[in-house]
C-alpha cells in the first residue's frame, strides 16, 4: 500500500484515478490493504490499496 493510503480513514472522500465517472467515493474502511469505498455512481468496491493509489478529496 502506498504512503497515502495508509492514511484513508472511514469517512474521507475519494476519487480513483482511473475511474473518474465513478465520481466521489467515502471511505468504509481500509483495513490491510484492502480499502473499502461506496461511490456514488459506481456503489461499494473493494479497492487493493497496493495496486491502486486513491485520490482523497478535500472539495466534494
Amino acid at each position: 500500500m502506498n504512503d497515502l493510503n495508509a492514511i484513508l480513514e472511514p469517512g474521507m472522500l475519494v476519487r480513483h484515478p482511473d475511474f473518474n465517472d465513478w465520481g466521489v467515493g467515502q471511505v468504509q474502511s481500509n483495513v490491510g490493504g484492502k480499502i473499502t469505498v461506496n461511490f456514488r455512481e459506481q456503489g461499494k468496491v473493494v479497492i487493493d490499496g497496493t495496486r491502486v493509489s486513491l485520490v482523497p478529496v478535500f472539495d466534494s
